[in-house]
């Protein structure tokens, strides 16, 4: 049975010293508000509200929990603050800065900084074409992911995981510098401790283990959601999901039609990140990101518009330059 909407704070009101301006996006586990501090900055918050254990309705403040999902309730309450706790101690330009949390309302509230920009799957979104194969340019890929990764480093050398890795976590400044938001570490436990949650993590993106209640996770998990990110940068949507590929693996196909488009060495990585058995991934995100860094082709590939784009400048400016030579005008 698919949980309900839950009612969003309304805007103005006034909590933890901060006052609500709009409701920027809501899922199964949070919503996250548009707010500003007492000085006039913006920031963003995000508050725990599990829509399948926790029910709010319009003009309320206070959600309603049933009995029974109390103690489960509590469990993603005590999850959540710790990871705010913990991310709020992390300096990097690759990561959402946390700086604030706080408990209201029988819930907990994340304040985050708020960023200008738009999300890599808005960025993916307005570039897809169904007239050309590839969709961002290697150059873009190798660039932004290199500094995903720093970020992913960072969370991972403080013994976290981010667990919900996908372009649409992924934040694209105005500078075109990109952060990584929406931490999903919390929203497992929640679900790997309790049975009755419905599944949190994001099909395509999500690791074979991530379905698995007692697998093992760890950097790899993390390592499988990079490779599903770039080929959905390369392809314009997301990979096949990993559980179904258990049965039937459509990956190698659809990664070798890449052929000729991007170069073989960040097929050859995406192949690696992807594969079904955590062990044979690279183990680290070092590894990942070292390998995308050094092995970059004399040449990169562009993606189809940069060359098509290209050959379009250089016929025009030698085209122009025959007319002047040979005195032509357009009639």
């Amino acid at each position: 049975m698919p949980a309900q909407t839950n009612a969003s704070l309304p805007e103005s009101l006034e909590v933890g010293g901060y006052r609500i301006v709009k409701k920027i996006s809501s899922g199964g586990f949070s919503i996250v508000y548009l707010a500003t501090d007492d000085q006039g900055n913006s920031v963003a918050i995000k508050e725990y509200m599990p829509a399948s254990l926790a029910q709010r309705k319009p003009g309320e403040l206070l959600p309603y929990i049933a009995p029974e999902n109390l103690n489960t309730y509590r469990i993603g309450l005590k999850c959540f603050f710790e990871e705010g706790r913990a991310l709020a101690g992390i300096y990097h330009p690759n990561i959402v800065r946390v700086i604030n949390f706080f408990r209201a309302n029988e819930t907990v509230y994340m304040v985050m900084q708020y960023e200008s920009g738009r999300s890599l799957q808005e960025h993916v979104l307005r570039n897809r074409n169904k007239d050309q194969k590839d969709v961002l340019s290697e150059r873009f890929i190798r660039r932004v992911f290199a500094q995903v990764m720093n970020g992913l480093r960072e969370v991972h050398s403080n013994r976290l995981l981010h667990l919900d890795v996908k372009p649409a976590n992924v934040y694209l400044r105005m500078d075109g510098t990109p952060i990584l938001l929406d931490f999903g570490a919390a929203r497992q436990t929640l679900q790997r401790d309790i049975s009755k949650t419905y599944p949190m993590y994001t099909p395509g993106f999500a690791a074979p283990e991530l379905y698995k209640r007692d697998a093992e996770l760890g950097p790899w998990t993390d390592v499988y959601s990079i490779g599903s990110c770039v080929y959905a940068c390369m392809s314009g949507m997301p990979p096949q999901e990993s559980d179904q590929r258990l049965k039937e693996d459509k990956m190698p196909t659809a990664l070798r039609s890449f052929r000729g488009l991007y170069s073989n060495q960040l097929i050859s990585m995406v192949e690696r990140c992807l594969r079904l058995n955590s062990l044979e991934r690279p183990q680290t995100v070092f590894a990942v990101q070292k390998e995308l860094l050094q092995n970059v082709p004399e040449r990169p590939e562009f993606s189809m518009v940069e060359r098509n784009g290209a050959r379009w400048r250089n016929l025009q400016q030698r085209v122009t330059r025959f007319m002047k030579e040979h005195n032509i005008t357009w009639f």
